[in-house]
């Protein structure tokens, strides 16, 4: 085990995971199992206008539903908590006296009323927004009513150099740079010490997160250097794209992790498809079980390049995952939803409902679809079907056709002793040759008679499962609604 590899997942309790969110605790998840080192959650919750009650439980809970577990952390505890900045002020306060005692900080007493002017002074001469630096060289006197902000002193001149794991050397011109706050008003810190000074604190080697904070980059680099620490290691992730190539947002689909695991798609899926963006392992594998990935989960195989967000690829690849599981498995995993779907399913028992499960199974692509489209199977739970006699007519049949149709099938099942798809199969299609049908134009009319739908699982296996006596009714049911077929 290397003890020396400690990353860590950092997010804002300020609502739901989004999927861009856990694929960046997903990649330092299993860069820390490859490696045999730490994964480490950090709440980030010092923003707290933004704080979302239930956000902690959502985000952890999205942690546990895709199986990654972390080393320390909230409910874990560990060496280097507490793990919530909220609780860690101290910590940061001290930074910043440090970094204002070295010279690398001042406090800055600029009002609301005067930055707003700035800015404004700003946009009207198509400036770049950016601090002024009105404070940076004036004596502390303190302004009566004004608790300054403390801003870190950027220098004026030279670049910020520093290295990425994905993307080689990065550099940036100071000059561009504006002074940034570090602590405000409040006593709360910005991000950008909060993250350096529990980075340091938590023996973070690696930093792994989205492209989007390639930009704040240099500021921590500058931090580091200021504090006197040694800086981690960094590796930008490359951004999440919808299939248009825009950044992923809701128009794309559903954003938060929760809203898929809502939708039916399966843990492992998830897993499956979020480490695919970005990272490969080859360019024709798409199927890997966790162990697969992180046996061979590297930095140097993730890309540069934005990652497309597929959700017909995400359909096809929970279709696979879910053929992939045994009856049982799929049953359990199903049942859940077909209860919410078809709650009259309830009544039944497992057996029964694995029965009809299996007739299915090949079809689903998400598990919502039992609760979301429950004609699907909910004719193998109900005592009546409601349907209108017109769809007993079969094609290129007459009403007078398909009633006779209808009442001979019932009288060769009554008389059928082999209740198997064999047997009934061989007796149906030998009765459609008598009729002069099509064996699609009769089994279509029973289809409708048995299911209530045009379109449903096998026909015989259907029947098999709803058992000799209720296809007999309903096909008992169904030539009495052909009488009122229109002539």
């Amino acid at each position: 085990m290397n003890n020396n590899i400690r990353v860590r997942y950092a997010p804002s309790p300020t609502g739901h995971p989004h999927v861009g969110n856990i694929r960046t605790a997903l990649f330092n998840w299993l860069f820390a199992r490859h490696e045999g080192g730490k994964f480490l959650v950090r709440i980030e919750d010092t923003d707290q206008a933004r704080y979302v009650e239930g956000s902690v439980e959502a985000i952890l809970g999205g942690l546990r539903w895709l199986g990654m577990d972390w080393d320390e952390g909230p409910e874990k505890g560990g060496d280097y908590g507490p793990y919530f900045q909220s609780q860690r002020l101290e910590k940061y306060q001290a930074a910043a006296e440090k970094l204002i005692a070295g010279g690398h900080a001042y406090r800055c007493y600029c009002s609301s009323e005067r930055l707003e002017e700035m800015r404004a002074a700003q946009t009207a001469a198509k400036q770049p927004p950016g601090y002024d630096r009105h404070c940076r060289d004036k004596c502390e006197i303190t302004p009566e009513g004004i608790t300054p902000v403390v801003r870190f002193r950027v220098p004026l001149k030279g670049r910020t150099v520093f290295n990425d794991l994905i993307r080689g050397e990065v550099s940036f011109e100071n000059a561009l740079l504006d002074d940034f706050i570090l602590l405000k008003s409040d006593g709360f810190p910005t991000y950008h010490l909060a993250n350096i000074v529990d980075d340091h604190d938590m023996r973070i080697s690696h930093v792994i997160r989205g492209e989007e904070w390639v930009s704040s980059a240099p500021r921590h680099v500058l931090l580091y250097q200021a504090l006197g620490y040694e800086p981690p290691l960094y590796a930008h992730l490359p951004m999440i794209l919808g299939t248009d190539r825009s950044k992923l947002s809701k128009r794309h689909g559903a954003v938060s992790i929760m809203d898929y695991e809502e939708q039916g798609y399966l843990p492992e899926t998830m897993v499956n498809f979020l480490a695919l963006l970005g990272w490969s392992l080859d360019d024709k594998t798409e199927i890997m079980d966790v162990k697969q990935i992180i046996d061979n989960f590297s930095i140097e195989r993730i890309s540069k390049t934005g990652a497309i967000f597929n959700v017909e690829k995400l359909d096809w690849m929970n279709g696979s995952y879910i053929r992939a599981l045994t009856l049982d498995e799929f049953t359990d995993r199903a049942r859940p939803f077909l209860e919410a779907g078809v709650p009259e399913s309830r009544a039944f028992d497992r057996d029964y409902i694995k029965s009809a499960l299996a007739l299915v199974q090949e079809r689903v692509k998400k598990l919502g679809e039992f609760r979301d489209q429950p004609e699907m199977t909910r004719f193998f739970f109900i005592e009546n079907l409601e349907y209108e006699p017109i769809e007993l007519l079969g094609k290129k049949m007459t009403a007078a056709s398909t009633r006779t149709a209808l009442e001979r099938s019932l009288e060769r099942l009554e008389k059928l002793g082999d209740f198997t798809v064999e047997s009934m199969e061989a007796d149906l299609r030998s009765l459609a040759e008598e009729l002069e049908l099509k064996p699609g134009q009769l089994f279509g009319s029973l289809r409708v008679a048995f299911t209530g739908l045009i379109v449903s699982p096998p026909l015989f296996q259907t029947m098999i499962v709803l058992g000799r006596e209720q296809c007999l009714k309903r096909l008992r049911e169904a030539v009495s609604k052909s009488w009122k077929l229109p002539e």
